[in-house]
């Protein structure tokens, strides 16, 4: 067959079926367009992105990227269509640039697509292909609401994997295996080969199936390729025939099919429409990987650039790369290693009767070579390198929502680069820059914009460090032009976004939230009203545990208003206000009849009060608190699980001599008390959250952990079983050191010596009286710890 007649009809068009994000058929698509020279080209893609087609020739733009499609009213229904470096439709679009020839896309118009996940039905990944991108998928992978795979799908139809199909044929158990020996390491290959051979092969293929199988059962795709026949009558009055189609390969066979105008104009008669936006945002490899639930999607898009990149000796290169990364992480890897793993891989190819090596054979290889055996190395391997982090870039002249221009604006002004790869990012809110990176992520948070997300500082506990992950993922751009309602700045639609919610709010808890992420954002224009709907709320909200669940929010956005220069003064009367009322509103509450689970939640509140009031400067609160919690500690009708909480509270504050504490016990623990009450208060009081933990407590306090152990023997067996769970719990929590340490106490029993937990008794690893020599020893260093003079 003749170089101009293979893949096309004798007198039709030139269709070119490739599988998307194949470096393969991205090579054959380049080598059959210089062999036919077409007029034009069509790529199978939205028609509303025609108008953004230049900025693919701008030096800005770097695959992959990815098609933006959104609708104008609700940019959260949206829809992507990634193009990578090595994928057949962006390779196309450059060949045609490239010869300033015209080239138009031809699928069905994302108005419709984004019209039909208003109406309920699901759009997704492939646009209504099958579940392989080889099957001809349109590449789109659904974004916002709606998205999901199965556009179109009849009801119970299942998708059709056709590299599946032609691989079992072909008697192969991996279809990516079949692709790779089929198409990336045969087709093209010789100078005497048949560019368009591989083309008509396939075409042929998918036409058996389609035979044999149908249109999948897709109702979507008849109306798709409906569509992409009537671009293609439209391009035949304008080029002739001398235009190529470059499409999914299942479409081949519909594209060729002589159908009517009328036939095609009926499947498209009443299709909903909505008005769209499109622009290029930066796509990632690693959502161009099948793993990530993109339809359309590859296995190895780090390996499949690496193939169309690497001309000659691709393997070789390959194991290069890998022996560096492995090197950068500390491990020995020397250039025989290289060698080895190369002829490793050759030798497994052979075998197999494979024409080269492929992504199986070199990652047997260099588990054998590189990684002694070790499957830990290799997955590090197979994420930085077989998937990858590489983000695309857009170039600025690409239309964008105003909001998007002043975060980029903002991101290049602090050097916060967006990354595809997940990074910690460490802040020193002293430092005026480090400040101004910490209010760009908290506004964009509050926008819905998750850029960045705090996490546990390990450096320092200090309010003035903040530890943030960065990754940037391509969703966020729909978030941005979602968020472009709420202002055209991401300080004016941080602060309107506040101020709306503020009023939706229907808890005092959402308000106390919203207020304490406002002055982390530093939005102090959203604060009046915020603080507004905060007293309206807390003054008509009766439920102590709604209060005292907002309290703790408030008290932390006081403390970090300190640190971040923030005027939080309207605040704190707020906070004193909703602390007074707690108090007053708190002992009755705890009186009522309360269950075991009622009452473990008002024992969260009162911590969380607690820890509040500590960080409140209203004066004579402290002392208020503290006359509540002694009242909560005697109340005989509050549940012994607050009652011992209360009482450990005091005592951790020094507002609870011991010898008080040791009678609140001994009454708590008596034979007139319910076991399980007991046992409660043994919970409250020993276990928890305290400034310092109950074990520790017990294995210095004899008296204590002699009364537990007292009320522990002489509880009834029947009543034992229902009080174990509860103990158990209670001291399970204690480190090991310390559950050993009271093991030995109580081992020894009551009375001392080897036989008591008693007065006169040290505990294990102390000695029986106090050593003068050894204490005069460390004199002079607590004396340097303090900051004071040694003396």
């Amino acid at each position: 067959m003749s170089p101009g007649t293979a893949g096309k009809d004798a007198t039709g068009p030139l269709l070119l079926g490739v599988r998307h994000h194949g470096p393969g058929s991205a090579r054959a698509v380049r080598a059959a367009l210089d062999a036919a020279r077409p007029a034009a080209v069509l790529i199978e893609g939205p028609p509303e992105g025609d108008a953004l087609l230049p900025l693919a020739a701008d030096p800005g733009m770097r695959p992959p990227v990815a098609l933006l499609a959104h609708a104008a009213d609700d940019p959260g229904r949206a829809a992507f269509w990634p193009l990578a470096g090595f994928s057949p439709e962006w390779t196309a679009i450059r060949w045609a640039q490239e010869r300033d020839l015209p080239v138009r896309f031809i699928d069905l118009p994302a108005a419709h697509s984004l019209a039909v996940q208003e109406s309920g039905e699901r759009a997704g990944e492939g646009d209504g292909d099958g579940g392989r991108d080889g099957d001809g998928d349109g590449g789109r992978e659904g974004g916002g609401e709606g998205s999901g795979e199965g556009s179109g799908a009849a009801p119970g139809s299942v998708r059709l994997d056709p590299l599946a199909v032609l691989a079992e044929t072909a008697g192969y158990e991996d279809p990516e295996r079949w692709w790779e020996d089929v198409v990336e390491h045969r087709g093209g290959s010789g100078p005497a080969a048949d560019p368009l051979a591989v083309f008509e092969a396939v075409g042929e293929a998918m036409g058996a199936l389609r035979e044999a199988y149908g249109a999948g059962g897709h109702h979507r795709d008849l109306v798709r390729e409906a569509y992409m026949r009537q671009r293609m009558r439209a391009a035949r009055r304008e080029f002739g025939d001398a235009y190529a189609v470059v499409c999914g390969a299942w479409h081949v066979p519909a594209l060729r099919a002589k159908t009517t105008a009328a036939a095609d104009r009926a499947l498209l008669t009443g299709l909903p429409k909505v008005k769209v936006e499109t622009t290029w945002v930066p796509w990632t490899h690693r959502r161009l990987a099948r793993a990530g639930g993109y339809g359309a999607g590859i296995t190895s898009p780090g390996w499949y650039a690496h193939l169309f990149a690497a001309r000659d000796r691709p393997v070789e290169r390959w194991l290069t790369k890998v022996a560096g990364l492995l090197r950068e992480e500390d491990r020995q890897v020397s250039p025989a290693h290289v060698i080895e793993a190369v002829r490793l891989a050759d030798t497994l190819a052979a075998m197999r009767g494979r024409p080269e090596p492929g992504l199986t054979e070199t990652l047997e290889a260099v588990r054998a070579v590189m990684c002694d055996g070790s499957d830990i190395p290799l997955a590090l391997i197979e994420d930085r390198l077989v998937v990858g982090d590489v983000l695309g870039e857009v170039p600025d002249a690409a239309p964008v929502v105003p909001l998007q221009r002043d975060l980029t604006r903002q991101q290049r002004s602090l050097r916060l680069k967006p990354e595809a790869q997940h990074r910690e990012l460490e802040l020193d809110l002293r430092k005026d820059t480090d400040a101004a990176k910490s209010l760009l992520l908290h506004r964009l948070r509050l926008l819905g914009i998750d850029w960045g997300v705090p996490t546990a500082s390990r450096g320092s506990t200090g309010t003035f460090r903040e530890t943030w992950r960065l990754c940037w993922e391509p969703e966020l751009a729909v978030r941005v032009a979602e968020a472009g309602i709420w202002g055209t700045t991401v300080l004016g639609a941080a602060t309107a976004k506040a101020e709306a919610d503020a009023v939706g709010a229907r808890e005092l808890g959402e308000v106390t939230a919203l207020a304490e992420r406002c002055l982390l954002a530093g939005l102090s224009g959203a604060l009046p009203a915020v603080l507004r709907a905060l007293a309206d709320r807390a003054a008509l909200d009766t439920d102590v545990a709604g209060l005292a669940k907002a309290l703790p929010a408030l008290a932390r956005s006081l403390r970090y208003g300190d640190v971040r220069g923030t005027d939080a003064a309207a605040l704190a009367t707020v906070a004193a206000g909703l602390a007074e009322r707690i108090c007053v509103a708190l002992p009755p509450a705890c009186a009522a009849g309360l269950d075991a689970e009622a009452a473990e939640e008002l024992r969260g509140h009162v911590d969380g009060v607690h820890g509040a009031i500590a960080l409140l400067d209203a004066e004579g609160l402290r002392e208020r608190w503290a006359a509540v919690l002694r009242t909560l500690a005697g109340r005989d009708t509050v549940p012994g699980l607050i009652r011992g909480r209360a009482a450990r509270l005091l005592l951790d504050d020094g507002r609870l001599p011991p010898e008080e504490t040791a009678r609140l016990m001994g009454l708590s623990l008596s034979p007139a008390c319910a076991p399980a009450d007991a046992a409660g208060w043994i919970e409250g009081f020993a276990g928890g959250a305290g400034r310092r933990g109950g074990g520790t407590l017990l294995v210095h306090d004899e008296r204590l952990l002699g009364l537990i152990d007292a009320w522990l023997v002489s509880v009834p067996e029947r009543a034992f079983v229902d009080v174990l769970p509860l103990l158990r719990r209670t001291f399970g929590g204690y480190e090991a050191g310390v559950r050993r340490s009271l093991g030995e106490l109580v081992r020894r029993g009551p009375g001392g010596g080897p036989a008591g937990v008693g007065a006169g008794v040290a505990p294990v690893g102390f000695g029986p009286e106090l050593d003068p020599v050894r204490a005069d020893a460390v004199v002079d260093l607590v004396h340097l710890l303090l900051a004071g003079a040694p003396g």
